[in-house]
């Protein structure tokens, strides 16, 4: 297991919850993040300091971080009160490397040495880039956070999207990954403000088609409002395949285990479903649907998440059974 080689990819809370089920089995691991979030904390360093938006790359570092619990509380903590209100700790961290090294990338670094981190962390791109979507309505809305809320507020269906600018360069180090990998992870995530972004990135869909890893796709449990509305399985696959290329994706892993009702009674009136899937049809794609149970719901919340334990399992059957 060791010498295989595996890359993730994606962004938000979906990524870093697979890593942290996977560094306990490999350091050969790398996490590639979309670098297109523009909300909350991040938003304001990255308009402030004209840096990349650190969020989603620190949730990754701690993720795979070896470092006493404590730290991980320092590096998440959110100030509630003064100019610093709002502001995450390992945040400002990262943009204060940022500013010593004058590299975001070497920011990364350091910190993944603060913390230990099993296997490494990049940016799917160091050029700093926002993301549009095209509706069908033919309106175009510019920003990630932006096109979440258009998405959550108006229930229109996203027909397209892009970065701005467009083609940006891909971080070298994540092309190297790519090429040497033997298994490829993406998901999951947002479909279109986490997953798809880091396939609009110039080279990086050509990269993986080229390489060829094997390829896993880890489904969402539920829709998102707006963004996905009554989205199955095969519409997330339809929508990957137009970014990434068809006939890539080898394996599908989704949650079969039963959402208790109380909590599914509360995504039904968010409008968040279950999402459903076909087996014959992605079998006719020659997609392998593995079926699991994947449920953790987060205490005192009513938050659906993947078992981070139980998702990096049926991973590592899957490449032991590879290898």
């Amino acid at each position: 297991m060791e010498d295989i080689k595996i890359v993730t990819m994606g962004g938000g809370t979906g990524l870093s919850t697979m890593l942290r089920g996977l560094k306990k089995y490999t350091d050969n691991l790398t996490a590639v993040v979309t670098v297109s979030d523009n909300g909350g904390s991040s938003g304001i360093l990255r308009r402030e300091l004209d840096m990349l938006p650190p969020g989603d790359i620190r949730n990754c570092i701690l993720a795979l971080a070896e470092t006493e619990p404590i730290m991980e509380k320092v590096f998440q903590y959110r100030f509630t009160e003064g100019s610093l209100n709002g502001q995450n700790l390992g945040n400002l961290f990262l943009a204060a490397l940022n500013g010593i090294f004058g590299s975001f990338e070497q920011a990364i670094e350091k910190t993944s040495e603060v913390l230990a981190v099993k296997g490494k962390v990049l940016p799917v791109t160091i050029e700093k880039v926002g993301l549009c979507a095209l509706y069908e309505d033919n309106d175009i809305v510019e920003g990630e956070c932006e096109i979440v809320q258009t998405c959550k507020n108006e229930r229109k269906r996203i027909k397209d999207v892009w970065l701005k600018p467009m083609n940006p360069k891909p971080y070298y180090k994540v092309i190297e990954a790519i090429n040497k990998a033997d298994i490829m992870v993406l998901g999951p995530g947002s479909l279109y403000t986490s997953i798809i972004p880091n396939l609009l990135v110039n080279g990086i869909s050509e990269a993986i088609r080229q390489s060829k890893p094997t390829f896993i796709y880890i489904s969402n449990i539920m829709t998102q409002p707006g963004e996905t509305d009554n989205y199955n399985l095969m519409d997330h696959v339809n929508v990957i395949e137009k970014y990434l290329g068809k006939d890539i994706i080898d394996y599908i892993i989704v949650n079969n285990q039963d959402i208790p009702k109380d909590i599914l009674k509360l995504y039904i009136e968010d409008d968040a479903i279950p999402v459903t899937y076909n087996k014959e049809k992605l079998k006719d794609k020659n997609i392998k649907v593995i079926e699991t149970p994947l449920l953790k719901i987060l205490k005192e919340t009513t938050l659906i998440r993947h078992n981070s334990d139980k998702l990096a399992e049926v991973i590592v059957s899957i490449v032991k059974n590879l290898h």
